[in-house]
């Protein structure tokens, strides 16, 4: 199993930046990617960033050169840039693992608690 804690959220105005953290604890060495979700009121949850064990980044057309996801494998921790932000960023966002149970044969996802961004005009 894998435990996942955000941090970093907070209110920020429109043109400005914010980092979110994600520090992973249990059984990482079976996490096949991690990234970052966001869920507006009223709307579904949906994809912001991923990042894959070889490094390998994926971005919502929404984000992309304002965003930047990374990690630092020593810290076990993957971290959201973000940049240039407008109020239609505003969410929460979550903290996703996608890992490997090897016993069941399967790929499960992990969900943090969620952290709140809010951006003011």
């Amino acid at each position: 199993q894998v435990q996942l804690v955000e941090s970093g959220g907070g209110l920020v105005q429109a043109g400005g930046s914010l980092r979110l953290s994600c520090a992973a604890s249990g059984s990482i060495s079976s996490i096949n990617s991690m990234g970052w979700y966001r869920q507006a009121p009223g709307k579904q949850r949906e994809l912001v960033a991923t990042i894959s064990s070889r490094d390998n980044t994926n971005y919502a057309d929404s984000v992309k050169g304002r965003f930047t996801i990374s990690r630092d494998n020593a810290k076990n921790t993957v971290y959201l840039q973000m940049n240039t932000l407008k109020p239609e960023d505003a969410a929460v966002y979550y903290c996703n693992a996608n890992y490997r149970n090897w016993l069941a044969g399967k790929n499960v996802d992990y969900w943090g608690q969620g952290t709140q961004v809010t951006v003011s005009s």
